[in-house]
């Protein structure tokens, strides 16, 4: 049962960094909208992960108290050894990846802030943050 958990959750894994590198190339081309389609999906694999992580958290928990005399490496098979290797690279993978994107997601939203700014000048009142009267760029007419 638990090289079934392990091998879901590597899948999750691994489709989570899918998702998060077609989201990638998609604000390098200012595609908004297949970005947002994809939040659902990617919510409901990492849901997905998190309960198979859980699963083989309980898995193993689970075997070390049947086993209280045994040392977990001696518990697991060959098998999941790999599977649990592969998993620490698969998260190693999809930090990684995460941080490539939060980066590009971070330089579009200056970007959009600095063109808002000059485009509609604000200023501080106290903690709000309000439209100056006299926006250079901007006028109004009736």
């Amino acid at each position: 049962m638990l090289s079934h958990h392990l091998q879901g959750a590597l899948s999750d894994l691994r489709d989570l960094i899918k998702i998060t590198e077609s989201d990638i190339a998609d604000i390098k081309e200012a595609k908004n909208d297949p970005q947002f389609d994809r939040l659902s999906l990617k919510e409901e694999k990492l849901k997905s992960f998190e309960a198979k992580k859980a699963m083989i958290d309980h898995e193993i928990s689970s075997l070390m108290t049947q086993n209280p005399d045994m040392d977990l490496p001696e518990l697991l098979s060959k098998e999941q050894h790999l599977q649990l290797d592969d998993l620490k690279v698969e998260l190693s993978n999809l930090r990684d990846v995460n941080k490539h994107y939060a980066r590009l997601v971070l330089i579009v939203s200056n970007l959009y802030n600095t063109f808002l700014e000059r485009v509609v000048p604000t200023e501080m009142q106290g903690y709000d943050k309000v439209a100056s009267k006299n926006p250079s760029i901007l006028e109004v007419r009736v």
